[in-house]
């Protein structure tokens, strides 16, 4: 897969739905919600400001980040869900 989304945008991979509790019980898949973190696997060149000048990207790719649910727009590529947002819908960078 080869993606270089452009401007300010960020390809973010969702990470997997907790499918268990921490108890132990096990939640339906239709009662799963869509995560709200990811994985970024590609970002464009940044924004340009009114003066002209580009303004860098503060995420990269590797980053694991966490993002409102309602931001972004899905799409498949190569039979991978992904989801297409600005890099400013993203809350923050997640560090271990």
């Amino acid at each position: 897969m080869k993606i270089r989304p452009l401007g300010d945008r960020v390809i973010v991979k969702r990470m997997e739905a907790e499918t268990k509790t921490a108890s132990g019980i096990i939640i339906p898949d239709a009662a799963t919600e869509k995560p709200d973190q990811g994985v970024v696997v590609a970002v464009g060149n940044g924004k340009m400001g009114d003066d002209g000048k580009l303004r860098p990207m503060n995420v990269k790719v590797g980053d694991k980040v966490m993002f409102a649910k309602t931001y972004g727009q899905d799409f498949k590529m190569d039979g991978v869900e992904l989801l297409q947002m600005r890099e400013e819908d993203i809350i923050g960078v997640i560090e271990a």
